[in-house]
This record gives C-alpha cells, structure tokens and sequence, in this order.
C-alpha cells in the first residue's frame, strides 16, 4: 500500500499496538477524544484495561456525548472513582450519569469550543481518521468539529486509522509529522440510530418547508422535527447547506438535485459541515466527493460566517418554550437533558443574513398531550438556550409565529395560539398575571 509513498517509514515508525500508544498517559492527564463516529475504540479499551489493571490510577476526560465504544470501557460503572468526566453536549447516553454526578456539562457556545480547547492544558488527543494519503496526510472525515484543535494543540496526538472513515475535503486533514502514534483497527463505525419522525413532525416539517424559499441555504438540527423537514423540500430548487450536523436527509436532497450550492453566496456549489453521521452508504457518499466540505466549528458556527449566506434558513428542536419567548432546548425534569450545542450560533447568524430566518420547533404538547410545552414562565433553574432578544420563529403543529418586532403582549398573544387548543385558555390567564396580556 505504501511502497511508492514518501511517508511509509514514518508511518511504520509510529505504529503500534494500542497499549503501546496509550502507556506514556500519566495520572491525572487530561485527555481528549474524538465524538460521535471518531470515538476511538481500540484506543478507549486500552486505556480503560490500564485503568483497571490499577497502573493508571485516575484520568481526566473532556469529550462529546457518548457513544457505545466509550461507554462500555472509559465510561463504564467499574471505573467510575478513575474517570473525571465533562463534556460539551450531553447525550443519551451521558444524561444517567449527570443525574449522578459522573459527568461535568461544559456550558458553551459550539463555535467557541475550539478557542476553550486551546486553553487547556492537554496531554493526549485520540481520533479516527481515514488512511494517510500520499502527501501524508490524514483526514478527519466526519468529525472535524473541536477535535481538529485540540489534535494541534495536545501534547501528544494518536490517530487511530480506520480504512470506514472517509476522506472528507476541506480544512479537516492532519499531516504524519504531527502524529506522536498510530493504530490500526479497521472496524465498522457507530452507526447512530435513524430519526423515526412521528405524525406531528410531519405537519411541523410541511410549515417550515413552505417558510424555506428556493435558493436558501440550510442548516438543519438533530431530531425528526428536521428529518420531516426534508420530506417536504423535494419540489424546491437550488438549495444549499451550511450545517453544523451533516446527515442522510441532506444527501437525499443531493442526490434528488434540490440541493445544488449553485445560489450560494458563500462557497458556491459546496456542501458543508463539522460533524456528521449516517450508515454505510452515507459515508461511502462522503468518502473523496468534493463537493463536501468539513470545516472546525470555529468556523462552520461563527454567526459572522452563516449571516454571509444570503437566504440563510436555520432549524433546529426546542424542550419548550415560555410566554416571554425564551426557549430551552436542553434542560429537563430538573437535569441537563442534552445541550445547547450550535443552536444560539445558527440563530444569530442567521437572522443577521440577508433574507435570512431562524425557526425553532417543538410540539406543542409532551406525555400524550396531558403537558404544554409552551408554559409561563420556566421553572427555577431551568437553562435558556436562546434568549427571548434572539428568538425568530416558533412553530409547532398549529402553525408559525414571527417574534421580533412583536411588543410582550403581542409575542405572549402569538406564543399562546401555537399551543394546544386545551391549554390555550389557562396560558392566557397566565399571561394576564404577569401584566403582559
């Protein structure tokens, strides 16, 4: 493979078993790893079988959400007293562990978290990447996002080459000579389970499709609310995507020709993202296609880059949302549920582009309707994802309302017809209590 590439020797330098690769770590190391699809998982087994052999006795840990490789071995319940976990965004898998204190939420802004990472004081960084290619390169493939810093700024950086993580175009490639260890382990990536997106979803994802005109650029959240979105976006034309999060709906629109870059007033007939996740075949679309590009969140989230989108259409999912018009997208029954992630980057950014809008959905009601999810006033405590200076748009299965501009009698007025018709009538007393009906 390697016998007419310049960097072989240095490649076979710098291979080795995973144990090999983790044994420099020392206790109290700070240690950062790949989200997502680039959890590492050779890498995580060793360091978790160092843990338990008692020759490493505590480690540190900042990552993303976890996924099932980190969570059977760093994260599993054994090794609880060894591990110091905190992490950028809470997942399914990590919100047990909040409610527990085993792990430490970070509160940020997503396109800051590669400036934070600097600052830190890091001792070893572990990804996935794809094969080196002949100028030496590796590429981050689907998770370029915080790890692409910290993987230049960390004391040591062990890749681990994985021939299912595709060669991704843009600024996602790291060079051999910045490489301390290398790891072979050629192994199916995660793959996330598909969004199932429910009747409601379908009627909020009708809404926003006739909110998004012809020629906009999109950003599109996790969730069903957006996988339902792109159902009804076939008959569109010449849309672009500028996204946090890259996933199957995107490539279905690619593949349809509704989404071509060509209206694009910013990178033109590219496609791109920081983080992204699918199957097999959504990686095999990725894999060397370069009208995809993957970009660090610095610069995929910087409000400043999305507001230079003309037409720049943002949605994403919301928990719930007050008469005030403040929304929570990551706080739940007392506990960090999950994060606010990019979500406050895509609203700035783009309600400051030209023609652009920021949509927020949610239905309207929770636990077999018997819950608003429009309320008052959030309770105690709760976390404000995006404060009610910066909401745009809601909508919920009743329809669409457009915040800004609107008086807090008239938002409160707007907030209340989205919700559920048997709420309605309490919600207004509500809002006459708090003077602003």
């Amino acid at each position: 493979m390697f016998s007419s590439n310049p960097y072989a020797s240095q490649y076979k330098d710098k291979l080795c078993e995973a144990e090999e690769a983790v044994a420099p770590i020392g206790d109290d190391r700070l240690v950062i790893y790949g989200a997502m699809l680039a959890e590492p998982p050779a890498f995580l087994w060793a360091l978790a079988t160092r843990l338990r052999l008692g020759d490493l006795k505590k480690v540190r840990i900042f990552a993303g959400p976890a996924s099932p490789h980190s969570m059977d071995s760093v994260l599993a319940l054994d090794l609880a007293d060894c591990v110091e976990r905190e992490s950028f965004f809470v997942g399914v898998g990590d919100r047990s562990r909040v409610q527990v204190g085993l792990n430490y939420f970070v509160p940020n802004h997503f396109h800051q978290l590669p400036r934070l990472v600097e600052e830190m004081d890091i001792d070893t960084v572990a990804t996935v990447v794809s094969p080196m290619d002949r100028a030496g390169f590796f590429s981050f493939g689907v998770a370029n996002d915080f790890i692409s810093t910290a993987a230049r700024c960390g004391k040591r950086l062990i890749v681990e080459v994985n021939e299912y993580m595709p060669r991704v175009h843009g600024n996602s490639r790291i060079h051999i000579s910045q490489v301390a260890h290398i790891i072979e382990n050629h192994s199916p990536l995660f793959e996330p389970p598909a969004a199932a997106p429910e009747p409601v979803d379908e009627i909020i994802g009708r809404i926003i499709a006739e909110m998004v005109p012809d020629g906009a650029t999109l950003q599109l959240g996790i969730g069903n609310v957006p996988t339902a979105v792109g159902a009804y976006l076939r008959n569109h034309k010449d849309l672009g995507i500028h996204t946090e999060y890259f996933s199957q709906v995107m490539v279905d629109l690619i593949q349809a020709g509704v989404v071509t870059g060509a209206k694009k007033t910013l990178h033109p007939h590219q496609h791109l993202f920081t983080i992204a996740a699918g199957d097999q075949r959504f990686l095999d679309f990725l894999h060397d296609n370069p009208a995809v590009e993957s970009h660090p969140v610095s610069y995929t989230n910087h409000p400043a880059v999305i507001a230079r989108h003309d037409n720049m259409i943002s949605i994403n999912a919301v928990i719930e949302v007050d008469l005030l018009g403040q929304a929570n997208a990551e706080f739940m029954d007392g506990h960090q549920f999950s994060g606010s992630g990019g979500q406050l980057d895509f609203v700035r950014g783009a309600y400051d582009a030209k023609g652009g809008k920021s949509i927020l959905a949610f239905h309207s009601t929770a636990r077999k309707g018997t819950v608003s999810r429009i309320v008052p006033r959030f309770e105690a405590g709760t976390m404000i994802t995006t404060p009610r200076n910066d909401t745009h748009y809601l909508v919920t299965e009743y329809g669409a309302a457009n915040l800004k501009g609107k008086s807090t009698r008239d938002r409160a007025l707007a907030i209340i017809n989205l919700a559920h018709p048997d709420f309605r009538d309490e919600l207004l007393r509500a809002a006459e209590d708090m003077y602003i009906v």
